[in-house]
């Protein structure tokens, strides 16, 4: 299936009945949001089915991966904004200094305005409806645009906003990287792009033309160090698991092993152990295991193949975009494979003799979106102090994104600005500082010739 690019002058038609709609003040209404939220989560729960044959169409995904890790993590954002979004959305009331009485002072929360929402293919619902939550929540109206890299996916996401709202509230914009240069040619009141650092300096670019505020989701080269003390076996389990969820295609897959010398070994056979485990012997036959995206991205992870000694795994299909999950020895550390996000399940490892090489290392290199360690207590602590990521595991991987009452963002290369929960309702809303006055009252020592200066300035 090839996705058609919408025209130019729909995009710019859907951005000025956006901005129309929003003039008129209906989603400042919080039930007005409500609604909007409710109708999002029927819509989602009618086209379940749909969503869920078009995920495994487009990237082999099984209902059980499809469910939790797109559709439920949507519906549950959605169910934590109708219970807290009243509370999220009352004014803030702050202490007001006695310099300013008889003043009062709050923080009102209003909504952005027109959102622009872009999404990549690797999770494609839920990161693109799970911004849309918070669009919704915070007032906004949105146009979305999904992955073309996804095609059926991306059609069904279309019938289910169309199925739940009119276009100038919340469109479905479709097409390539033409029809993103179409959309971000106009003028937003905030841009939130979850993609690569490549792409996301270019949406930046453009949004600064507009001086637009832009929520960056991006990636890089999550490591995940496993040092002398882990319980091996556990370790081994959940990287495994990390690595294998979406055939490590996605943002915070553990990148690379940063693995203690000393157990190096021990630790590579735990791991072919329990990939098996997840997957069978022979994982292109586990209805379980997803496929590379597309043939593009195929031949350049099998490229990286040269990079290094195969020691597990580099089964590999052209045909059905399989590759089987892959451990690399003997890396070239200024090979594409340790210097580029690998977004597939190759797991390159590389030893570190003690906790502040593999610091050191983790440091010389751009901050990573997630950060993993596996190891003692004490040394945890010393390596996140010392150390900076958009989110950590300790003895885990992936399950920070799983918390709603935790942020989730990058940092540096890895992005700027975090979501998930009230963040989400947050990104969304210009918080203004309100200070309101009572006329009853209007003491003159704030007035020119400042004559009650010596007395004031003891307050000041």
């Amino acid at each position: 299936m090839i996705l058609e690019n919408t025209p130019t002058e729909d995009v710019i038609r859907i951005v000025e009945a956006q901005r129309q709609f929003f003039r008129t003040g209906q989603t400042l209404d919080i039930k007005f949001r409500k609604q909007a939220l409710v109708a999002l989560k029927k819509a989602i729960l009618n086209h379940e089915d749909l969503l869920t044959q078009a995920l495994w169409s487009d990237l082999h995904k099984s209902y059980e991966e499809a469910y939790i890790t797109e559709l439920s993590i949507v519906l549950g954002e959605i169910d934590n904004h109708l219970a807290n979004i009243g509370k999220w959305a009352r004014p803030d009331h702050v202490c007001t200094p006695i310099k300013m009485f008889p003043s009062r002072s709050k923080i009102v929360s209003e909504p952005l305005g027109c959102s622009l929402i872009m999404s990549p293919w690797n999770y494609p619902v839920q990161l693109l409806l799970n911004p849309l939550v918070g669009a919704i929540s915070a007032g906004c109206t949105a146009i979305l645009k999904p992955s073309p890299y996804v095609p059926t996916v991306s059609m069904v996401l279309e019938q289910i906003i169309k199925s739940a709202f009119p276009e100038e509230y919340i469109a479905t914009i479709q097409g390539n990287r033409d029809v993103n240069t179409a959309l971000l040619s106009n003028r937003f009141d905030i841009i939130f792009f979850t993609g690569s650092p490549q792409l996301g300096r270019k949406v930046m670019l453009s949004a600064a033309q507009n001086l637009t505020p832009i929520v960056l989701e991006l990636g890089g080269k999550s490591p995940c160090i496993v040092d002398k003390e882990a319980n091996i076996a556990m370790a081994a389990r959940r990287i495994a698991w990390g690595k294998s969820l979406n055939a490590g295609q996605t943002c915070i897959a553990p990148d690379y092993l940063l693995v203690h010398n000393e157990i190096k070994d021990q630790l590579v056979s735990a791991l072919k152990k329990e990939f098996s485990a997840l997957l069978g012997n022979n994982p292109q036959h586990s209805s379980h295991y997803v496929r590379i995206v597309n043939q593009k991205s195929f031949d350049r992870l099998t490229s990286y193949f040269k990079d290094g000694d195969i020691i597990y795994g580099g089964e590999n299909d052209r045909d059905e975009r399989y590759i089987s999950p892959t451990i690399i020895d003997n890396v070239s550390l200024s090979s594409p494979l340790m210097t580029e996000e690998i977004f597939g399940p190759l797991f390159p490892i590389v030893t570190f003799l003690d906790t502040d090489e593999a610091i050191q290392f983790v440091n010389n290199r751009e901050k990573p979106l997630a950060l993993y360690y596996f190891g003692s207590g004490k040394k945890a602590k010393h390596v996140l102090r010392y150390t900076s990521s958009g989110g950590a595991c300790i003895n885990d991987t992936i399950m920070h994104i799983a918390n709603e009452k935790l942020p989730f963002g990058g940092v540096g290369n890895s992005g700027m600005s975090s979501y998930h929960g009230k963040e989400s309702f947050n990104v969304f809303s210009h918080k203004r500082a309100v200070v309101t006055t009572t006329t009853l009252l209007d003491l003159p020592f704030r007035y020119m010739p400042y004559s009650w200066f010596q007395y004031i300035k003891k307050l000041l």
